[in-house]
């Protein structure tokens, strides 16, 4: 039941969508009418030139598969869709729907940063900071 991704990464990653999505012209829908859809590249686009959505994508794309994987399901820990006890059941399922469009599905996600924060807080990892 371990986490294959180092904490501080994620911390990283946590602050950088933090200051992207608190930026007054970032507004992301709260979700597709399906998980097909490509609402998350077509609402990104807007963002493109963002130094900071920027960093968040190359940081996503530079993990290795297996640590998207894991910040994929450690998202849906601390979203609620599992619980610890189906921490395989989210690696498992996260690695099924792993694609190249993952660091566009995470930051399209609104409050991706809590959900990492939380999920790491279930893995008893903290950022440092009160939580």
């Amino acid at each position: 039941m371990s986490m294959d991704l180092n904490p501080e990464i994620v911390c990283f990653l946590i602050d950088l969508a933090k200051e992207f999505h608190t930026k007054e012209e970032v507004s992301l829908p709260e979700s597709s009418s399906s998980p097909s859809d490509d609402f998350a590249t077509q609402v990104l686009a807007d963002y493109e030139s963002d130094p900071t959505y920027q960093e968040l994508v190359t940081q996503i794309e530079d993990l290795e598969p297996d640590q998207q994987i894991t910040l994929v399901a450690l998202m849906w820990l601390g979203r609620g869709d599992f619980s610890l006890d189906e921490w395989d059941d989210a690696l498992e399922q996260a690695t099924a729907e792993h694609n190249e469009r993952t660091a566009d599905y995470l930051i399209a996600t609104p409050l991706v940063a809590d959900y990492w924060r939380e999920g790491l807080n279930i893995h008893e990892y903290s950022c440092g900071e009160s939580d």
